[in-house]
């Protein structure tokens, strides 16, 4: 294979006093770079917490920003299929055909002013891969995401799929020299900001640390408050 290839396994856990430290879940992921400037992504992502979710994620997308080029998501909650859904992106409109066990058959074509620059898909790999989306010529600050779509805005990605747009900031912390299960890294730390009035629920602060490098991949990652969640990379193999 001549394809730059990186698979690894992302442990789900909790961070609520009761619960503390032990496994909620558990992600396996693949990222391929492709020679025409395309990585595409596969996750296996499995949420034990009940109603359990089992979700599986195919998306493209660009390797240096991650805008998205097309994206499959299935969905099983409960141990009931869910939905099942495939999206593809236009510079100026976005479309989607679904199927959704409660509603059925569903097509939407969404038109917007530019580009979409992120496809919230919930892998929790993706939200290390959507950072590329900063300019780290800048330093540390932030910038606001006007034009991002969502497979689902539960937080646990459990409904849908369907397309819901909305917009929420990253802010660039600086690099730190971290450890994981996995292994020492040089990480960038990033937090996701803004989400107030996006969402029907607003999401708690959110802390992700990637590689410092142009893979981005996810190291750990944190969300505070009722969700108390934490990520960690356990497993990496990368061939070339």
């Amino acid at each position: 294979m001549a394809y730059r290839t990186i698979r690894g396994k992302i442990l789900y856990t909790s961070k609520q006093p009761e619960r503390m430290d032990q496994e909620r879940g558990r992600e396996f992921f693949t990222i391929t770079r492709q020679p025409d400037g395309v990585d595409v992504m596969h996750a296996h992502c499995e949420i034990d917490d009940a109603p359990m979710v089992v979700r599986d994620v195919v998306a493209a997308m660009d390797h240096n920003s991650s805008a998205p080029k097309d994206c499959h998501v299935r969905l099983t909650v409960g141990d009931e299929f869910e939905g099942s859904g495939w999206f593809r992106f236009n510079d100026d409109f976005v479309e989607c055909e679904t199927v959704n066990r409660k509603d059925g058959r569903i097509s939407q074509r969404i038109n917007t002013d530019s580009p979409v620059q992120w496809m919230q898909c919930h892998p929790i790999v993706g939200d290390a891969l959507l950072m590329k989306a900063y300019d780290l010529s800048q330093g540390p600050g932030k910038r606001f995401l006007d034009n991002v779509m969502l497979s689902s805005p539960d937080h646990r990605g459990a409904t849908g799929p369907m397309l819901f747009r909305l917009g929420f900031g990253i802010q660039y912390v600086g690099q730190e020299r971290i450890s994981v299960v996995a292994g020492d890294f040089d990480a960038h730390h990033f937090q996701v900001v803004d989400t107030a009035g996006q969402l029907p629920e607003e999401h708690p602060p959110y802390d992700v640390w990637c590689t410092a490098d142009e893979d981005y991949i996810m190291l750990k990652a944190g969300v505070e408050g009722y969700m108390q969640t934490h990520y960690e990379l356990t497993e990496l193999e990368i061939t070339e």
